[in-house]
C-alpha cells in the first residue's frame, strides 16, 4: 500500500466520521445505551480494519461506514417513535438501593455483588451505603444516587462550622461472612459485634447482608431478609 493510498484513506475516513458523528449526534459519544456503546466500537472497527487491509479500498470505507450510519440511525427513529422497542434496545435503570434499602433481586438480576455496588459508590464519593436514599444502574453502566437529606452536599463555610475529623467506613459483615481482619482493625471483638447486632435485633451473623462501621455514626446492617424484598 503506498502513502498516497494510505493518505486517501485516511482522509476519506477523517472525514466521514466527522460528518457521521455530525449527523449521528452525540449519544453515540456519550453512549449512554449499551447499543451505542457497541456501535461505536463496531463503527471504529470498520474503519481501522478498512484503513490497513490493501485488498480494501476508498469505495469500501465508504459504503461500510454510510451503511453502519444508515442502520444506527433507524435503530434511533424506531426508538424515538416506539416504546416497546425503546426499551428492547435501550433498557431502563434498575433501582439497587430503594429508600434506604439495597435490592439484592436487583443486583442479581445485573449480576453485580455487594463488593461492586460498594465500589462505583465510592467512585461517586459516597464512602457509605446509609448515606444513599436511592440509587439507580444506568443503562450504560453508571450510577445515579439521590442521598438522604441530611447527607446531601452542603459547605460547612455556609453553616460556620468548625471541621470535623473524617472518618471511613469499615465493612463487618458482607453477604452472612463476617470479616475478622477488618472487626481487628477497629479494635473491636465478637462479643461487642455480637451485642451492636442484638440491639438492631440480629441474633446471628449468616443473616446479615451488610454490616459497617463508622467512628461517631454506629453499626449500620441490613438483613438478607430486608434485602431481598
Amino acid at each position: 500500500m503506498s502513502f498516497v493510498v494510505l493518505a486517501m484513506e485516511l482522509i476519506t475516513g477523517f472525514v466521514l466520521l466527522f460528518i457521521l458523528v455530525k449527523i449521528i449526534g452525540k449519544k453515540i459519544i456519550e453512549q449512554i445505551t449499551p447499543f451505542t456503546f457497541i456501535a461505536a466500537i463496531v463503527l471504529s472497527e470498520l474503519l481501522g480494519n478498512a484503513l490497513y487491509d490493501k485488498k480494501i479500498g476508498v469505495e469500501y470505507i465508504i459504503f461500510s461506514m454510510t451503511l453502519w450510519a444508515i442502520m444506527i440511525l433507524t435503530v434511533e427513529v424506531f426508538s424515538q417513535k416506539f416504546l416497546l422497542f425503546r426499551k428492547v434496545s435501550e433498557g431502563k435503570p434498575s433501582v439497587l438501593i430503594h429508600n434506604g434499602i439495597i435490592n439484592r433481586d436487583q443486583l442479581k438480576k445485573n449480576r453485580m455483588n455487594i463488593n461492586q455496588l460498594q465500589s462505583l459508590l465510592r467512585q461517586s464519593e459516597t464512602f457509605s451505603i446509609r448515606e444513599v436514599a436511592y440509587c439507580y444502574l444506568e443503562a450504560n453502566g453508571s450510577i445515579s444516587i439521590l442521598k438522604k437529606t441530611p447527607k446531601q452536599k452542603v459547605q460547612q463555610e455556609d453553616m460556620q462550622m468548625p471541621p470535623k475529623p473524617v472518618y471511613v467506613p469499615v465493612t463487618l459483615i458482607r453477604d452472612g461472612e463476617l470479616l475478622h481482619d477488618e472487626l481487628a482493625d477497629i479494635g473491636k471483638n465478637l462479643d461487642w459485634l455480637k451485642s451492636e447486632l442484638k440491639n438492631q435485633g440480629i441474633d446471628n451473623f449468616g443473616d446479615v447482608f451488610l454490616a459497617e462501621w463508622l467512628e461517631g455514626d454506629g453499626l449500620f446492617a441490613q438483613t438478607i431478609k430486608q434485602v431481598s424484598g
